[in-house]
């Protein structure tokens, strides 16, 4: 068939451009970002082929695994267009967004933090400027960027917490700025990521979980069927694809039943990613003890073999 390859052919020498195993964990966040996997990545990473493709993450959000593995050679989207536009500017002017971000902590602390936050998520709701969003990804209660379903205004107020410093802001945006340069952004649908993708390639999924998908950042109102039809064609095709779906909590209470199709992944890891941010935003600062989050890392491939 046209979409499968021979499997020693997987992750061919020819097309190498990534590597894993001199990844080193690195926790300098960009984005203050709900559901980011920053803490995580290395685990994730360390499920991926040694040396691959293209990496692709299609889910790209606050990018805590691209940051991470600083690639080579990277596709990266997401479907929330101002999102794109922060990447962007960080990869090509890295100046400008550090102005940004400047510009209105220092509004903020000029004429009053709830003030000036309410003032910039209005213009934000207007606009829809990347320029807000990475003051609201900093200055929004935990990294929520909460949208109502009515009006499709963003709607998480401040957080009780005094945004960084924008020195501060700025030398992390150098950093993640030298580890972004293998790296094109997109503003686009997943099916678009996964049809780019071609053996010995690697996709990173991350999608919006299933309780909290349309309330969050422009969620992708993907289909969970037409996302498994494409991660299947994708590994025909010889790419190697690793899916984080949410799993159960500490309490034992599990989220919707997922039921995968046989033989679809060949090996599965647990990853521990504690309390929900998201959950204890919406429990308006209760106990989550009942609330640790095991995300489910499924894997097309098991290179162990």
């Amino acid at each position: 068939m046209r979409d499968q390859i021979d499997p020693s052919d997987r992750w061919a020498a020819g097309r190498i451009a990534n590597r894993t195993d001199d990844v080193r964990m690195w926790k300098t966040q960009l984005l203050k970002w709900v559901g980011a996997k920053q803490r995580f990545a290395h685990d994730i990473i360390a499920a991926f082929p040694p040396r691959f493709g293209t990496y692709h993450e299609p889910f790209l959000g606050a990018g805590g695994v691209l940051g991470v593995l600083a690639p080579k050679r990277a596709e990266a989207a997401d479907s929330f267009a101002p999102l794109i536009g922060v990447w962007q500017a960080l990869r090509d002017e890295p100046a400008t967004l550090a102005g940004w971000y400047r510009d209105r902590w220092e509004a903020a602390e000029a004429g009053g933090w709830a003030a000036e936050y309410d003032r910039v998520k209005a213009r934000f709701n207007a606009g829809r400027t990347p320029a807000d969003l990475i003051y609201l990804s900093r200055a929004a209660y935990g990294g929520v960027i909460r949208f109502r379903r009515r009006d499709g205004h963003m709607s998480t107020p401040a957080g009780s917490h005094r945004p960084i410093h924008p020195d501060k802001f700025a030398a992390r945006v150098a950093a993640w700025h030298a580890r972004v340069q293998g790296t094109n952004f997109h503003a686009r649908d997943y099916a678009e990521s996964f049809a780019r993708a071609r053996g010995g390639d690697v996709i990173y999924c991350d999608p919006p979980y299933s309780g909290s998908q349309s309330i969050l950042y422009g969620a992708q109102g993907f289909d969970l069927d037409d996302l498994l039809a494409r991660i299947a064609r994708a590994k025909r095709r010889g790419v190697f694809v690793a899916l984080s779906l949410d799993g159960a909590r500490a309490s034992g209470a599990a989220p919707e039943a997922r039921a995968l199709p046989p033989g679809l992944f060949e090996r599965e890891v647990p990853i521990t990613l504690g309390a929900s941010m998201l959950k204890r935003f919406q429990m308006g600062g209760q106990s989550l003890a009942g609330e640790r989050v095991v995300d489910r890392l499924l894997l097309t491939h098991d290179i162990r073999t």
